[in-house]
């Protein structure tokens, strides 16, 4: 048996027609692409110790509403400070090197630390409120990664220390 062709548009969204179409946007910055060159990335944002962060898709870059996007540059031998990024979510990208993400995991007895080593193309999650720093222990080559977050801007608290969320926490 053979199935029916799709309609030319429909693709794999055949429901897309079920819906009214969307409340249009008429800010000047929401009703064009973006596009940010790599050597236009901007350092005035957010920073911690160890590391360099640069924005590239920010609230006042592009008008975003919901989420934040750039650049993490961390040296060879260096680590982070400690810190979270307060109720943002963040997702990490490991474009080079091999950095490591540290945090503690207080879901036990006591709180142990764990290490997370990342390479280019894996990816790491941090929730929101999670303490944690990155660590570049190669001594040569520097760790860079794009991450993404579920604000407009960088959220960054800095820590005096790492400490484990109690095993109740809930963001």
């Amino acid at each position: 048996m053979s199935e029916p062709l799709t309609t030319a548009g429909e693709g794999f969204h055949p429901h897309l027609h079920d819906h009214p179409e969307p409340e249009r946007p008429t800010r000047p910055l929401h009703t064009r692409l973006h596009h940010i060159r790599a050597d236009a990335l901007d350092g005035d944002t957010a920073q911690t110790g160890g590391m360099r962060r640069f924005a590239a898709v920010s609230g006042r870059a592009v008008g975003s509403e919901k989420l934040w996007m750039g650049q993490t540059h961390v040296a060879p031998s260096t680590s982070s400070s400690d810190h979270h990024h307060g109720a943002s979510e963040t997702a990490i990208y490991v474009v080079s090197g091999r950095p490591e993400f540290v945090f503690l995991d207080g879901s036990g007895d006591g709180a142990e630390e764990v290490r997370l080593k990342a390479g280019p193309g894996d990816y790491i999650f941090v929730p929101p409120f999670v303490p944690h720093r990155e660590e570049n222990p190669d001594p040569d080559e520097e760790a860079v990664v794009v991450i993404a977050r579920s604000t407009q801007e960088a959220i960054v608290v800095n820590l005096p220390e790492l400490y484990a969320l109690p095993p109740d926490h809930r963001a």
